[in-house]
């Protein structure tokens, strides 16, 4: 796990973030920690990461190969807001077992444990990948991909990655219609493979391309799905591909 940690400090360090992300920033005030994506114009996933309240800083917390370009998109939004932003060298660890003393929960499911900020802790055997393709969570730069992605297709409610009540964000618009909508006809579902098959893989239905395969662990893949379309049998290459019967498809 290769993580950067960027530092927002000054005064108007909350209000500056607030305007940019698609979490209330508000619930740090009781939760330390919260997950959150900054979004293109067009609603469009850009790069997610966790935020961090420390004394009077924020710390964001943002898979390496992505630092860089969020730093030049916050100095970008930056303008004549009071604030400061620079990157540090903090080591950031995680795990599964007993909660260490300042670590937090990881927002985005009680089976991801806890995250840890100035400790560089050994990694304690988790297969994250499996934990992942479980509970359907998708990962930076491997299901999450800039200006491809929507985060509601890629279950940002359900991770609590996104808040309908707070004030305007970017992309903002284009969420909030997707949220109204009666169901979305596409998005990350976790399906069970019988077969073997690689990632990338398209998934049909008959002659009709329906979907993607991503991450698999064991007999089970995150998968991205035309749900719409998923009816009748689906193949990912010579793998037969099972939706679970809770996933409501035309």
């Amino acid at each position: 796990m290769l993580r950067s940690i960027i530092k927002i400090s000054g005064p108007d360090r909350v209000k500056f973030l607030q305007g940019l992300v698609t979490n209330d920033l508000r619930h740090l005030s009781t939760e330390g920690i919260i997950y959150a994506a900054i979004l293109s114009p067009q609603g469009k996933y850009l790069v997610d990461f966790f935020i961090v309240v420390r004394d009077d800083v924020l710390l964001i917390d943002v898979a390496q190969d992505h630092a860089d370009d969020l730093l030049r998109r916050l100095m970008l939004y930056k303008l004549r807001s009071d604030v400061t932003v620079e990157q540090l060298d903090m080591p950031v660890s995680r795990g599964t077992g007993s909660r260490p003393e300042g670590a937090h929960p990881d927002p985005r499911h009680p089976a991801l444990g806890w995250r840890i900020y100035g400790a560089a802790l050994p990694e304690d055997g988790t297969d994250w990948d499996a934990l992942r393709v479980a509970h359907c969570i998708p990962e930076t730069g491997v299901e999450l991909i800039p200006n491809d992605t929507y985060i509601l297709e890629a279950g940002f409610e359900r991770l609590n990655g996104v808040d309908f009540r707070k004030g305007c964000y970017v992309g903002q618009e284009v969420t909030a219609r997707m949220h109204h909508k009666t169901s979305l006809r596409k998005g990350f579902t976790t399906v069970t493979l019988d077969g073997e098959t690689s990632f990338g893989t398209e998934i049909r239905a008959d002659t009709k391309p329906v979907g993607q395969v991503f991450t698999r662990a064991g007999d089970q893949a995150i998968a991205y799905m035309r749900f719409d379309r998923a009816d009748g049998p689906l193949f990912a290459g010579r793998a037969r591909v099972m939706l679970d019967p809770s996933v409501k498809t035309a």
